[in-house]
């Protein structure tokens, strides 16, 4: 499985952004802008909730079967393997959400004036803000997930031959 990297999730993150602002941008020309959901950043905690919680009882079973403890519940690695493309996937597609939030939030700025529209600016700042938690959760995750082996390999690519 591979490793999700933090340049593709910014990279994913910031055309998101300029794509959403240069949409509302034409929207707003056009009529009016669609609204952010006050959901969105809920949804989002609650997926990185849900993420960090896995992250962590992963990380408390691997360490009790490490230290071979008698009351250690085993981890089955097709669990821990679905946990982490869960996490890939949640990273993903909160890249994309975050990034579309946040450029709806940057062409919201211009009008903070307008209640509505200062209200629509929280909401999109806050579900960039619960984006990057999912985010942080799920290399979390992947973190816990990896195995020895992974770091050992990482470790002999980095060092000369």
């Amino acid at each position: 499985m591979r490793e999700l990297h933090i340049r593709v999730l910014a990279g994913v993150f910031v055309v998101a952004g300029v794509l959403s602002w240069a949409g509302a941008r034409l929207w707003n020309s056009i009529g009016t802008l669609p609204s952010v959901p006050l959901a969105a950043p809920i949804v989002l905690a609650l997926i990185a909730v849900v993420l960090l919680s896995t992250a962590l009882s992963l990380r408390a079973r691997l360490k009790a079967q490490r230290e071979r403890r008698p009351e250690a519940k085993g981890v089955d690695p097709l669990m821990a393997a679905r946990a982490v493309v869960f996490g890939q996937a949640s990273a993903l597609v909160a890249a994309l959400v975050a990034g579309m939030y946040g450029g709806t939030g940057v062409f919201l700025l211009e009008s903070l004036d307008i209640p509505a529209r200062r209200d629509q600016a929280i909401y999109a700042g806050f579900s960039v803000l619960a984006g990057i938690a999912v985010i942080a959760a799920a290399l979390f995750l992947e973190r816990v997930c990896r195995l020895p082996e992974d770091d050992d390999h990482d470790k002999g690519a980095a060092s000369p031959a």
